[in-house]
């Protein structure tokens, strides 16, 4: 999965960026201009940390996510549209981080002379519900241009089809109410995957704060977009700092665990992903991220083609009742072990073996 952090200037993406990377990436030096940091983050998960302490294999390989720093945003591209090697990075992503400023840094003023995180956030989902229906009225465009030529290239019902959605694209946006806010069907979907519609992606905001401020209220189109609020530039210290004595940061603090191992476990529910477990022998003991919903089928062909290719069956058992156990041998003796067949629905948590043959 592939997360672009997106935000207007001196909002903190480059600090957030680098609280994640332990990175020193400049910051505060973009002037607009389309720069991007990219870098692999491993997924904290306690549920793969306590099986490699049962199985004890030679490594452990946690789930990855890629943070993409993208600065270029400014707030002021909807009149024209967003510039192509800016709109071709944003399209590539699976989701947005969506950073709001609400620190205060004299050091560093808001560009628009003072700080207001509601107003920033308003103001850059406008900037994306615009660029969106700039492209959607072109495809319009397009599409009436077709119709006018009476010779269809295509089969006519297709062209009405496509006419039908985009003008429900064009009237919801028009709205200013985001896409991802909209349901569409799997041959929509299929349909808009091509597009790059940025609204469509789902996003998780992040109000960047000092550490010393109450949470600032950010008033999103539905109650289930993900806030977090997160004081960048403290994570970023204390993940600078050597683990031994950042250990001693948090406990000195009181704080339990940096805010920012949350914020990348959002960011796996931001997609909808699940992990699953497997653990071949000795060697490793690996966590892997599916779509929700996702078939054991599904799971051997991450894992491997090979093993999707000549799936027999799975054996599944669940990570609580595997803990409770203790071992595969005392699962197996009481039969907890399940067999599934290729259909099984995978569930968060899952330690799945793949039986198969080629």
């Amino acid at each position: 999965m592939q997360l672009g952090i997106i935000g207007l200037p001196q909002s903190g993406k480059t600090t957030l960026f680098n609280a994640l990377t332990q990175g020193n990436v400049p910051t505060g030096i973009s002037g607009g201009k389309l720069t991007i940091h990219t870098a692999v983050i491993e997924v904290p998960d306690e549920r793969l940390e306590a099986l490699g302490t049962m199985f004890k294999p030679q490594k452990l390989v946690n789930a990855k996510v890629t943070y993409a720093d993208i600065a270029g945003l400014d707030g002021q591209s909807a009149q024209n549209g967003l510039s192509g090697p800016l709109l071709n990075t944003l399209a590539q992503m699976d989701g947005f981080i969506h950073v709001v400023r609400q620190f205060e840094n004299p050091l560093a003023p808001h560009f628009a002379g003072s700080i207001n995180p509601g107003r920033d956030f308003a103001t850059m989902e406008t900037d994306l519900i615009l660029n969106d229906l700039l492209l959607v009225e072109r495809k319009l465009e397009r599409l009436e241009e077709e119709r006018q030529r009476g010779g269809y290239s295509r089969d006519k019902a297709l062209v009405e089809k496509d006419v039908s959605l985009f003008t429900k694209l064009a009237d919801t946006l028009s709205q200013e109410i985001p896409l991802r806010q909209v349901t569409f069907s799997k041959e929509e979907q299929k349909l808009l995957s091509s597009y790059g519609l940025l609204t469509r992606k789902p996003q998780l905001i992040v109000v960047n704060q000092s550490e010393d401020q109450p949470p600032a209220l950010i008033e999103t189109h539905s109650p289930e977009d993900i806030v977090i609020h997160i004081p960048a530039k403290l994570e970023m210290e204390i993940a600078q700092l050597p683990p031994e004595d950042a250990a001693l940061f948090l406990d000195e603090y009181g704080i339990k665990e940096p805010s920012l191992k949350r914020f990348i476990r959002l960011s796996q529910t931001l997609l909808d992903l699940i992990s699953f477990f497997t653990f071949g022998g000795e060697k490793e003991g690996r966590a892997w991220t599916i779509q929700r919903g996702s078939t054991a089928l599904d799971a051997a062909g991450k894992i491997h083609t090979d093993m999707a290719r000549g799936f027999i069956r799975a054996e599944v058992i669940g990570f609580d009742e595997l803990a409770e156990l203790g071992s595969f041998a005392e699962a197996r003796h009481q039969g907890k072990l399940r067999l599934e067949g290729k259909k099984y629905i995978v569930r968060d948590g899952d330690v799945i073996t793949i039986r198969f043959n080629i």
